[in-house]
């Protein structure tokens, strides 16, 4: 087994290496740690959100996810954060999940604007499509407003009313 450093191979014992890349494994997780980063990554670098003031996912799902430039933020109803509970009114519910979706993709530097993908599921067509028009136009304000797709199925999660999910589009900084 070698385990190089520099330019100079050295033939070392294979737990040798082992200890030494358990050692860097530790430090770079501490490291992680320290500087706040909670959210999981995968080996082709896709990192999973969880930002300070969103919702809480419980289970096997995450808020959201940073692949490359883009953010895709998993399907959002309207769940206030601060009780984890979904909001009684209609239109402030849809709101919510607009809010939901919104600090998701703060938290990765995007605004509603840089939306570029809405699908937006709900439970009655005729009742609440125009709901979502008019909060959609409140919290947008201006164009551009981002390719939606609004679909109704016959039951949601909580036999809610709505869920949106959506995909930003975020270069990254170099």
């Amino acid at each position: 087994q070698e385990c190089g450093q520099g330019t100079v191979a050295v033939r070392r014992p294979a737990a040798f290496c082992m200890r030494r890349l358990v050692c860097y494994s530790l430090v770079a997780t501490v490291a992680a740690m320290s500087m706040g980063i909670a959210a999981a990554q995968s080996p082709n670098g896709v990192r999973t959100l969880d930002p300070p003031g969103a919702i809480k996912a419980e289970g096997t799902w995450s808020l959201g996810a940073r692949a490359g430039d883009f953010v895709f933020v998993a399907g959002m109803q309207g769940v206030d954060p601060a009780t984890n509970k979904l909001v009684p009114d209609p239109e402030a519910r849809i709101r919510q999940a607009f809010l939901n979706i919104r600090t998701i993709a703060q938290s990765e530097g995007a605004s509603l604007q840089d939306c570029v993908r809405l699908t937006v599921y709900v439970s009655d067509l005729k009742r609440v499509a125009p709901l979502v028009d008019k909060v959609q136009a409140e919290l947008w304000g201006k164009p551009p407003f981002p390719p939606r797709t609004m679909v109704e199925v016959r039951r949601l999660f909580d036999d809610d009313l709505i869920e949106i999910d959506s995909v930003f589009y975020v270069p990254q900084k170099k």
